[in-house]
């Protein structure tokens, strides 16, 4: 096993682990997870022996073999399937050594014992196995064939970095140690990774900031927590339900909190008592458990992102009528795109990478023309977009509030220091230069300067990118909450399942609506796996030549439609809800304004007479629209659940 004891860590003068414990047991699936900055690379560092403790011991056994992704890769000339077998340094070594016998002019009757231990060295190491298993992983990591043989220097930085993981899982080990792997993957390849990883049969520690991933691949979390390692059992979703009570038992306050919990406390008082009410009240119970369960991490995390709300919002927003994108004419990447966007779309986009995903929200943000047929945008379009590239966007030597300041010129500075304090930018940071800041830091400053203006459509290219996972659960909660449209490119299922209501798929040179869920598209995935090794087989196979699951597939089919039927259905009464809840919220808020003024004994004065007869008056109006408005508010969750009823999903 691998044993810390009495650990010390330190980066400069910032101590990372202080007199640490722990301990990772064989075939162990561990995660680390903690802020950025907090030490987690450095710990991998320390684990791969390119770094000593400052104090205390971190054993690993002798015998273990351990394998890690390099974060670089130099733009070499050699092949991708060799560069990836290259992993196998033990293999490459063998056969080094054959090689330089077969070569040598010596007699060979003396270098036969050599040779015929390194022929059954060789078989022990899979030597005539090594070929298949990189093309394996290539193919899993979403190399075509084509790719196979190309140079390493041909690839961008992001498919150097797939290498750089195939190389790794090449590699025989005992140990792998996992440094965000996922970063330059898309979906497809992810669902491929949990997959290897399930059969691996070594030990794996994991920094990711992917809950999903996490949660998939994770039985164990160790977390950067004061100088600690604190050990918990269990996935992501496990850790963070376990971290809160831990808070909790500390006593940490949950001020951001109080109002809202108290509101939903003071409706449920009011209504569970009642049979006819109680189910209604149901929801709201609910809320209000899963917002004191979680609430502590989100006070600790220090960030709390809000979207402002837009001001307008046109219905249709965007329409696609045969559009073609891309940079070249002669050879468009998208063709013939057919689609609108509504007010309140809420779209994740899937697709593999170099489908077109990049290209067609650009060409809905403006930054490409389109090549070919209309796309309109309706007046009062105001759009807030995040590309892949937007941290090189941002001025260096300018400090995040001139960043903001040159957007809204004449708002007071400490307006807009409490508008960058939501997203984490607070203190010296919001007043000093751009330049040192992280990556997530500048991801959160870069969101926070799109959001400012009131778009009423975010089109969004992977924005979790370069986020610690405090910040992912404050952008997720934030664009769960955001009233406008949305159009979303991301391989962070969670936020993907949080935030939209519908998705479209890119693939084969189109773009189409999708019927399904996340789920859907794995089974669909899967359906595309099987035609291509059928085809590749064959020669002849097509995409319907999969192996069939009619049952399965049709049922699958009707509960996508059932639910996009019963998600068209709620919509116009989740949108009635909403205006509920504001005004509920608005006369509330009055009315314990008047609540006051009722309780002041001066009021009772005879020189407020006048003033006293119009206080009671206005009081005793609102509640009674408080009392119409919860009213209708409970009428309307009573559709909600007939409809859920009704049109529940088959199976």
């Amino acid at each position: 096993m691998i044993r810390a004891s009495d650990l010390t860590l330190r980066r400069g003068t910032k101590v990372l682990l202080d007199h640490t414990e722990f301990v990772v047991h064989p075939g162990e699936r561990v995660g680390i997870v903690g802020k950025n900055g907090a030490g987690k690379t450095t710990l991998f560092a320390l684990l791969t022996g390119k770094l000593d403790a400052d104090s205390g011991s971190l054993d690993i056994p002798a015998s273990w073999r351990v394998a890690a992704i390099a974060q670089e890769v130099a733009g070499t000339a050699r092949p991708a399937r060799e560069f990836v077998i290259d992993g196998d340094t033990t293999l490459r070594a063998l056969q080094a050594e054959r090689a330089a016998l077969d070569a040598s002019a010596d007699d060979a009757e003396a270098h036969g014992h050599r040779l015929a231990e390194l022929e059954t060295a060789l078989a022990d190491a899979g030597a005539w196995s090594a070929q298949s298993r990189a093309e394996q992983l290539l193919a899993g990591l979403g190399f075509a064939p084509r790719e196979w043989m190309l140079p390493v220097g041909q690839f961008s930085g992001g498919w150097r970095m797939r290498l750089n993981l195939a190389r790794a899982l090449m590699a025989p080990s005992d140990l792998l140690l996992l440094d965000e792997p996922t970063n330059h993957l898309d979906l497809d390849a992810m669902l491929w990774l949990e997959r290897w990883l399930a059969a691996y049969p070594g030990t794996v520690i994991l920094i990711s900031h992917d809950t999903e991933f996490l949660d998939a691949v994770a039985r164990t979390i160790l977390h950067f927590d004061h100088a600690k390692l604190v050990r918990y059992k269990g996935g992501y979703q496990d850790f963070l339900v376990q971290r809160a009570e831990r808070i909790r038992q500390t006593q940490i306050a949950i001020e951001r909190q109080a109002k809202q919990a108290a509101h939903l406390q003071s409706f449920i008082d009011r209504f569970k008592a009642q049979a006819t009410k109680a189910k209604q009240a149901q929801s709201r119970v609910k809320a209000l458990a899963r917002m004191e369960q979680l609430a502590p991490l989100r006070y600790e995390s220090g960030i709390d992102i809000r979207i402002p709300s837009p001001t307008h919002t046109p219905d249709p927003l965007l329409t696609m009528r045969g559009v073609s994108a891309g940079y070249d004419a002669a050879s468009p990447i998208l063709r013939n795109v057919e689609l609108m966007v509504r007010s309140g779309s809420r779209v994740g986009i899937l697709g593999a990478n170099g489908a077109g995903k990049s290209t067609l929200v650009k060409t809905l943000a403006g930054e490409l023309n389109a090549l070919g047929g209309e796309l309109n945008a309706s007046r009062g379009l105001q759009v807030g977009y995040f590309a892949q590239h937007q941290l090189d966007m941002l001025d260096l030597s300018a400090s995040p509030i001139l960043h903001l300041a040159r957007l809204a010129p004449d708002t007071r500075e400490q307006e807009l220091r409490n508008y960058l304090g939501g997203f984490g930018i607070i203190g010296d940071a919001a007043m000093s230069p751009v330049e040192p800041m992280s990556g997530g830091e500048k991801a959160r400053l870069a969101l926070a300067l799109i959001v400012w203006q009131k778009p009423n459509l975010l089109l969004l290219d992977e924005p979790s990118n370069h986020l610690d996972v405090d910040t992912r659960e404050a952008l997720t909660e934030a664009l769960a909450a955001f009233e406008g449209s949305m159009l979303l490119v991301s391989h962070d299922r969670h936020l993907l399942r949080t935030t939209v209501d519908e998705f479209w798929i890119v693939a084969d040179g189109g773009v189409a609506r999708f019927e399904g869920d996340l789920e859907d598209y794995r089974e669909w995935l899967a359906s595309r796996a099987r035609a291509g090794a059928q085809g590749a087989n064959s020669g002849t196979a097509t995409e319907s030549d999969a192996p069939a699951e009619p049952d399965r597939r049709a049922l699958r089919r009707q509960q996508a439609e059932a639910r996009q039927r019963l998600s068209t259905l709620r919509k116009p009464i989740e949108q009635k809800l909403k205006r509920a809840e504001a005004d509920m919220e608005r006369v509330s808020a009055r009315k314990a304004a008047l609540d006051a003024m009722i309780a002041d004994a001066g009021l009772y004065e005879d020189a407020r007479r006048d003033e006293r007869i119009r206080v009671l008056a206005e009081h005793g109006e609102l509640t009674k629209q408080l009392e119409t408005i919860e009213e209708d508010w409970l009428g309307l969750q009573g559709e909600l659940e007939a409809l859920d009823a009704e049109h529940s999903t088959p199976g």
